[in-house]
């Protein structure tokens, strides 16, 4: 096991919990919060024992997701949009919590806590079909287009499942402000999409003829 990598997982992993949930429930002014607490576990259990999966089975795909240093302009902006856009969704559920703006039932929480598991499946799929998914935009040494599975039907499966995620997220916390917020990902997205196919059709080969072949980016049938 390679220590250094394995501590650098540890330090990130904690350092995103603790973050989240300050995010979370100062803003709710308690710990009573149980949204928050059902999408601290439904995210960071997961994510802990994939990680831990991805140390023992291949620890060069952990090191490329542990590295989030953008080098294209475009995407040093997604990054910063996005982060914006987590503190005011994450900032605006607590506060929901706390002033009860708009009270959902708790069914919503509990279904799409499911539909968040489901979507964090199929990220794992998608981590498992693909092994140059690094977090950021980059032709990596002896890359090869991968075409199979999820990847037959969109081009970034990977990115079909973040949307699902964060959408999912917000109705976890039980607010529909926070929804609202989050779909500026969106354009987040589609702008990050577009930027990573000028790299890689420019970089990789054969992933001119993989766009050709698989009409759709995001969505089937859509987009």
């Amino acid at each position: 096991m390679n220590a250094k990598l394995f501590f650098q997982g540890i330090a990130k992993f904690f350092s995103g919990l603790i973050l989240m949930a300050l995010l979370l429930f100062l803003p709710a002014g308690s710990l009573y919060f149980w949204q928050g607490w059902i999408l601290l576990g439904i995210l960071f259990i997961p994510m802990f024992v994939a990680g831990l999966i991805l140390m023992k089975k291949n620890p060069e795909l952990l090191k490329k997701r542990l590295n989030a240093k953008e080098e294209e302009k475009e995407q040093k902006i997604v990054i910063l949009l996005s982060g914006l856009m987590f503190l005011a969704a994450f900032v605006v559920a607590g506060l929901n919590f706390r002033f009860g703006w708009i009270v959902m039932p708790m069914w919503v929480s509990y279904v799409s806590a499911a539909v968040f598991l489901a979507a964090y499946a199929l990220y794992a799929e998608v981590l498992r079909e693909n092994e140059y998914l690094s977090r950021t935009i980059e032709v990596q040494e002896d890359q090869k287009v991968v075409d199979t599975g999820l990847y037959g039907v969109v081009r970034h499966p990977m990115y079909m499942t973040t949307l699902l995620l964060f959408l999912a997220m917000p109705m976890v916390l039980g607010s529909v402000i926070s929804f609202a917020i989050m779909l500026v990902y969106i354009p987040i997205i589609v702008m990050r999409i577009r930027n990573e196919e000028k790299v890689l059709a420019k970089g990789l080969p054969g992933y001119e003829e993989y766009m050709k072949k698989i009409k759709y980016r995001l969505i089937p049938f859509i987009w």
